[in-house]
Formats: structure tokens, sequence, C-alpha cells
């Protein structure tokens, strides 16, 4: 009877209605099991690396939410401008009550020749559709821009039955530059465009006029990470070469102008980034007289492009 006095005292807690049970109940060699490698700091909640990549995220999915929703041209000759370059669109607005001249005349006209749809709107509700935009009565609604793949751009110079080039941007985050860098690349027979997929401008309206038009005639794609696809294009056989202020060659010393390219622009202010600088089998520069400072983007790359035009016809490989 002591005995089992002594078992009921340990079973049960003063207090509880069942009492403790005898042992651990495993929890002792479940406190001694290791519980795996330590989650990175951007997977931890309440870590500072957690909070900015988190922002980061929302940032990158706000960009791509308002990517997806259509844009607007807004200004007289903006509008004019966009419509005699073939720029997609889906809708012509016109202020009501707004002075009319040639260039509303025009728009109307271009814009009724194509098909695109007219409407008169209050000037308030232009006004908010154009983010208060100085747009002169006339607004023009282009639809999202549909990106190619990456392996488009070489299905395109296959079908061209000419050597590969393709032009590469590396941060470049003005939509004004991305447009004149298309229409260069059209010009001198480049076959496609490769974005990065973040830190770099979109095909926007503002990218769209531009480019007067060219994007709708070339391939414009996304890759993921630049630095894969450019690998992977090194490994299909195409030399990479980066436009650089301190290039490892200038530009009459270009010796692979008529082989398999691709050209890699780098950002208005840093240049290229280490990584694809790393990745490139040679860097380019573009002499320039003293004292002058560098060119900007759009600038340089039609410089560096007429130049391997020009050497391709030489070598009879246009």
């Amino acid at each position: 009877m002591a005995g089992n006095s002594r078992r009921q005292g340990a079973i049960r807690k003063p207090g509880t209605k069942k009492g403790q049970v005898v042992g651990s109940g495993g929890q002792r060699r479940k406190g001694l099991e290791g519980k795996g490698p330590t989650p990175r700091a951007e997977d931890r909640p309440g870590h500072k690396a957690y909070r900015v990549a988190n922002a980061r995220d929302r940032k990158e999915q706000a960009r791509q939410k308002k990517a997806d929703k259509p844009e607007l041209i807004a200004g007289r000759n903006p509008v004019v401008e966009a419509l005699r370059a073939d720029v997609p669109a889906t809708a012509l607005y016109v202020a009501v009550n707004i002075e009319i001249d040639d260039r509303v005349n025009e728009a109307v006209r271009l814009a009724g020749d194509k098909g695109i749809s007219i409407l008169e709107i209050p000037r308030e509700e232009l006004d908010r559709k154009t983010n208060r935009a100085m747009h002169q009565g006339l607004g023009l609604q282009v639809p999202p821009f549909e990106y190619a793949h990456p392996g488009d751009l070489m299905t395109a110079a296959k079908d061209s039955g000419n050597t590969p080039l393709f032009v590469a941007l590396d941060g470049v985050t003005d939509p004004r530059n991305l447009g004149a860098v298309i229409r260069s690349a059209a010009a001198f027979g480049a076959h496609g465009v490769l974005l990065p997929e973040r830190r770099s401008a979109g095909m926007t309206a503002v990218a769209w006029r531009t480019s007067a038009g060219t994007a709708a005639k070339l391939p414009i794609a996304v890759a993921t990470n630049l630095t894969r696809q450019l690998k992977a294009w090194k490994e299909d056989g195409m030399m990479v070469v980066g436009l650089d202020a301190d290039g490892s060659v200038d530009i009459d010393a270009l010796n692979v102008a008529a082989d398999p390219l691709v050209i890699v622009l780098g950002s208005e202010g840093r240049g290229l980034s280490r990584l694809v600088k790393e990745t490139c089998d040679a860097t380019v520069s573009i002499p320039m007289a003293a004292g002058v400072e560098s060119l900007n983007a759009s600038v340089a790359a039609g410089v560096l492009l007429a130049e391997v035009a020009r050497r391709r016809r030489v070598a009879g490989r246009v």
C-alpha cells in the first residue's frame, strides 16, 4: 500500500484533475533532436533582410501589375507621331470641346483609317486617365506589350539566314533610352533585344513612341536571369561583348563584329554590372575627344551597331 501511495503521489499533482504522468513523455529526447539548418535571413520574419526582401517583392509586384495595364500616350504631337509610326493602339480619347487644329484632325483621321476606336470624353476624365499629364485634349491608349521568349530571338536569326546579332540591356531604366536602342537595333540589322526581368525599363507608351514603331517589328524578350541567358547563348556559339568606357578593346579593334554576336549595354549611371561584365568575352569602348563625357546608352548603341553592320557588309555576312 505504501508503494502504491508513493506512486499515486508521483502521478498526481495537487490542484489538477488528472495529475502529471510519470516521465517526460519523450519531450526530453525531442528537445535534444536537431531542428535542421538555420533559415536564411530573408526567410525569418522580423529580420531586417526579411523586411527588405518583402518590400522588394511588393515593389516588383506593383511594377508587374502596372505593366499589365494599358497606358496612354498623352499630347497632340506624341499621339500623332505614335499613330504615324503604327504603334499598336486600342482607343483614341478626345476631350470634349477642345480647340481643333491640324494635329487633332490628323490623329482622328489616322485612328479612323486604322480601325482604332475614337472616344470623346470629358476633360476631367482624360486628366485622370493620363495622371494629369499635359495631354492637350488627346490620349492614345496602348495595350500591354507582349514580350517574346529569349529563344524566339535565335529563331528569328535562323529564319533570316543571317549571322545572329542580339542586343541585351543591363539595367537601362530610362524608357526613352530603351525605345531609342530598339530603333537602332532594328535599323542596323539586329534580330532582337533582350531585357532583364528586374531593374529595367519596360515597353511603356514612352518607349513605344521613342522606338518609332520598330518594337512591333523586332522581338523584345525578357530573361529571368540575364547572366544565365548570356551564358546559354555563349554555349550556342555566340560571342558576348559588353560596351564599357574602360573596355579591353576599342571599337576599331572589334574583330568579332562579323561573328554571331550579343552586344550588352549597361545602365546610364553604373555601366555593366559585375556579373554581366565577368560573363562578357570582351568589353569594347568608343574613342572620344578629350574632355567629352561618355555617351548615353542609346547613342553609344547606335555607334557600335553601325560599326558592326559596316563590318558585316564588308565581310559579306549581313
